[in-house]
């Protein structure tokens, strides 16, 4: 009699596979296994989304995009995947296909709760869920919400997780999101182990938006887009509080600022820096022999002196 065992220890697991229409993908996950993010999700612009779990198995996931690169559909590829597949029972497959078509695959042997709700351009599955709403949860929630891609991908997993989630609990998490043509935001983090994996995951995905914006800055100051560079610059200082970067974004605009004549601005943004570790201010003149700050004494004295606390004298 053939032991029917899988080859691998099953991993309790939701996630979604997605795109938006635009040309965007985007798959994420969470599970009570460590670093969920190496061996579940798999993306490529252009050709689609796909999600391994249950038995994650990283061979799968790439053949997955090479059959969907080569022109397969997401139906035709799963049923490749499966036909092929001696632990096809413990495997749960979804795909989004560079058309938007959506396929999935959850076994039969694969451990309760388990299952999968498939929408337009969307697939959400989960197993070894506390309850057997999970999936249908994580569908409403992902139609339901606004934002873009990323956003509604998260939305999907904080209602996995609201619902019950894995019946272990929580340990990892990980988000990719790959732009179409008409561009966004890219993403490729993960949470390899972590009391709150969704927590954590949003607070770097808010950083990622921050050092994205910073981007924007850099690479239209390079084009001589000062203008278009100061309100990316500024709108970056302020997404998050200044402690979440360390001071980097506002010592960022501040510079910007300075460099483009406007010493007045760059003020407040680089006090706001050296408020929060005095090492902006130690940095600030190295960036002249760089030539990224004009050699320019009076100026940098008094940015200076506005990143340097006042001396307090006794008496």
């Amino acid at each position: 009699m053939r032991d029917r065992r899988p080859r691998r220890r099953p991993t309790g697991t939701y996630s979604i596979v997605a795109t938006d229409g635009s040309g965007s993908f985007g798959a994420a996950v969470q599970s009570h296994w460590f670093n969920v993010g190496a061996v579940v999700p798999w993306v490529q612009p252009g050709v689609g989304a796909v999600v391994v779990q249950s038995i994650s198995d990283p061979a799968t996931g790439e053949r997955a995009l090479d059959l969907l690169r080569s022109g397969s559909d997401a139906a035709a590829a799963l049923a490749a995947l499966v036909d092929d597949d001696d632990d096809a029972g413990y495997r749960q497959i979804a795909l989004v296909d560079a058309r938007g078509d959506v396929a999935t695959h959850t076994g039969n042997l694969c451990i309760a709760e388990a299952g999968h709700r498939s929408g337009d351009g969307y697939s959400t599955q989960a197993n070894i869920m506390d309850r057997s709403t999970v999936w249908t949860a994580m569908a409403g929630a992902f139609e339901r919400s606004g934002g873009d891609l990323g956003d509604r991908l998260l939305a999907s997993l904080d209602a996995a997780e609201a619902e019950g989630g894995d019946l272990r609990g929580r340990q990892s998490a990980a988000l990719i999101v790959v732009p179409g043509v008409d561009g966004g935001d890219r993403f490729d983090l993960r949470v390899e182990d972590s009391p709150d994996p969704l927590g954590e995951l949003r607070r770097l995905v808010s950083l990622q938006r921050v050092y994205l914006e910073l981007n924007r800055g850099d690479a239209m100051m390079a084009r001589g887009e000062f203008d278009g560079a100061l309100a990316a610059y500024e709108h970056a200082a302020g997404m998050v509080p200044d402690g979440a970067t360390g001071g980097e974004a506002a010592f960022w605009a501040g510079v910007a600022n300075a460099t483009t004549g406007r010493a007045d601005e760059a003020v407040p943004f680089l006090a706001r820096a050296a408020d929060v570790d005095e090492g902006w201010a130690r940095l600030l003149p190295r960036l002249v022999r760089s030539g990224l700050f004009p050699d320019d004494r009076p100026l940098l004295d008094q940015l200076l002196a506005a990143m340097r606390p006042p001396v307090t004298r006794p008496g």
